[in-house]
């Protein structure tokens, strides 16, 4: 009888996660709708939608359209209660924290940016800097604050492989080796994520781009820093959330320009901007990495080379030439059929296209099968954004309110 118990127990959160999972990815559906993306009954969907509008984790919005009828009454949808629950998400990056309030339908409530410096967390420890902010969102918005679920930061760097809730090193100084996220989950008393920003540009991307949510893409940020995510035919892939990789410190050339890593001729070192910068005005490559490149500068760098400006071109040459073989190697492994970049060196992809596309035609992969695509995404914000954002409401979804016993109201 436990066993039985137990079956019909995964089989209801199981099927209430199919509906979850279809709303997140559809938006407001019908009840007929819902049935045919899931495979489930009507009858089961009917169901578990009354259970989950008597929780009151949905709620029914009328349509002025036929569901999929040119006559009879307008078809009533399901959606996300916008006040059943709401996430903190930070992003945080060498320059910027960026923390956001949203709410279940997944909405943005409210949003806080503040500059981040060399001495940011120098002066003040990671976890006092996060929940400052965290106890700004409350304060701002009184009502999200009982209903708040979960927490969730976007980091550079690598994360700690054995879950100690922090990074072992990252290019915001001063923040690896203390667990802010384990403390931060301590103090607040809710679920708090780490995650690498490279996957998140990837999960991002198939949000942003329903062409490409079943493709095979590696969405490449220059900017600050280089980072990769892969998604191959719609899944992410790569090591754990907890995983080392990291494209942007793949060895570019033996001991070649020093990294802001410490390590010499990384990706990095010849495509992020401080990279760009350091070619251009012919600094020498051991040279220690600015600690941050203003925009203005680094724009003023590609209008530059637009103009025909010979150091300036070189600088973005050489960036090209290192992120093209940086692909041709990931491409003996992985094969994407589509190159998004993002982020501010998405700008120069005209003057770095043909440094990349000569890289990966030299490979014996591309030489069979061509070379990708290769387009650009000027703004790296929304993907990350969009894929934090639905990574820790999927997250919701699944751990919290797929398996919400009947009767209980959040």
């Amino acid at each position: 009888m436990t066993r039985n118990v137990s079956d019909s127990d995964s089989v209801r959160r199981q099927n209430r996660g199919l509906i979850l999972a279809a709303l997140r990815s559809g938006g407001p559906q019908s009840r007929t709708a819902l049935a045919g993306l899931t495979g489930l009954s009507h009858a089961s969907v009917t169901a578990i939608m009354q259970d989950l509008l008597t929780q009151r984790a949905v709620e029914e919005l009328s349509s002025d359209r036929p569901d999929g009828r040119m006559r009879g009454r307008p078809a009533t949808l399901v959606g996300f209660r916008r006040s059943a629950a709401y996430v903190a998400l930070f992003e945080l990056d060498v320059n910027r924290l960026r923390a956001s309030l949203v709410d279940y339908s997944g909405v943005l409530v409210d949003r806080i940016e503040t500059n981040v410096t060399p001495t940011t967390f120098l002066d003040t420890s990671p976890t006092v800097f996060f929940a400052e902010h965290l106890e700004s969102l409350r304060q701002r918005t009184p009502k999200a604050a009982p209903a708040l679920r979960r927490i969730a930061i976007s980091v550079q760097g690598i994360l700690d492989r054995d879950g100690g809730g922090g990074v072992r090193w990252s290019p915001v100084a001063h923040l690896a080796g203390t667990a802010f996220a384990t403390d931060m989950a301590q103090q607040s008393g809710i679920p708090v994520e780490l995650h690498k920003r490279g996957r998140l540009l990837a999960e991002g991307t198939r949000w942003l781009d329903p062409a490409l949510h079943d493709q095979s893409v590696a969405t490449v940020f220059i900017g600050s820093t280089v980072a990769m995510g892969l998604s191959l035919r719609g899944q992410i892939t790569g090591r754990s959330e907890g995983g080392a990789t990291e494209f942007g410190h793949m060895n570019h050339m033996p001991n070649g320009a020093l990294c802001r890593c410490g390590m010499r001729g990384c990706i990095e070192a010849y495509a992020a901007d401080y990279g760009v910068l350091r070619t251009s005005f012919s600094v020498p490559d051991t040279a220690h990495p600015a600690p941050a490149v203003p925009a203005q500068q680094y724009e003023s760098l590609v209008q530059r080379a637009e103009a025909g400006d010979r150091a300036a071109t070189h600088g973005f040459n050489m960036a090209g030439r290192a992120i093209g073989f940086g692909l041709s190697r990931m491409l003996a492994m992985f094969d994407p059929s589509h190159i998004l970049l993002v982020g501010p060196g998405a700008r120069a992809l005209p003057l770095m296209r043909a440094e990349i596309e000569a890289a990966l035609a030299a490979s014996l992969v591309c030489r069979i099968n061509g070379v990708p695509r290769i387009s650009a995404h000027m703004d790296e914000k929304e993907p990350i954004f969009r894929g934090l954002m639905m990574k820790t409401l999927s997250a919701l979804d699944q751990g919290d309110i797929a398996g919400l016993e009947s009767g209980i109201r959040l």
